[in-house]
């Protein structure tokens, strides 16, 4: 992951939102080491959606699930969850809109979205991703 790609799922990400008509949306994009490599918030969102967009991609790697995996394990596991969340430093936020981002099978990263229904989330973030070649990984 590398800035020009973050910054291109970035703006591939915002053109769906604008074709979709979905909320003003936040998104971060990290590299496979967790580190927030860019993130862009419009405007109209709210104060906490930085962090909500950090924790969606970060929980997701951090798990090496997408957040729609960890939501599912959250509604089944929901101490296990809590505990992974404690050890994260609260860095996990298990509802969908965190999807992995693979090349040739590799993890180079997540993006979190959040700011529309998480479905709406994830389904920006797949797009976003496959329009750049990459394969989403949801969970």
């Amino acid at each position: 992951m590398n800035l020009d790609l973050a910054n291109a799922l970035i703006t591939a990400a915002l053109d769906y939102r604008r074709a979709q008509e979905m909320k003003p949306l936040t998104i971060a994009v990290i590299d496979a080491g967790g580190h927030l490599v860019a993130l862009q918030r419009e405007d109209g969102t709210s104060t906490l959606r930085a962090e909500i967009a950090q924790g969606k991609a970060k929980g997701a790697v951090a798990m090496g699930l997408g957040s729609r995996a960890l939501y599912n394990r959250a509604q089944e596991q929901p101490y296990f969850i809590n505990a992974m969340n404690a050890l994260n430093a609260g860095n996990l936020v298990p509802v969908p809109g965190g999807v992995l981002i693979r090349r040739d099978g590799a993890l180079i990263g997540a993006i979190g979205i959040t700011g529309d229904s998480s479905d709406n989330d994830e389904a920006c973030a797949v797009a976003a991703i496959e329009s750049q070649g990459l394969v989403a990984e949801t969970g």
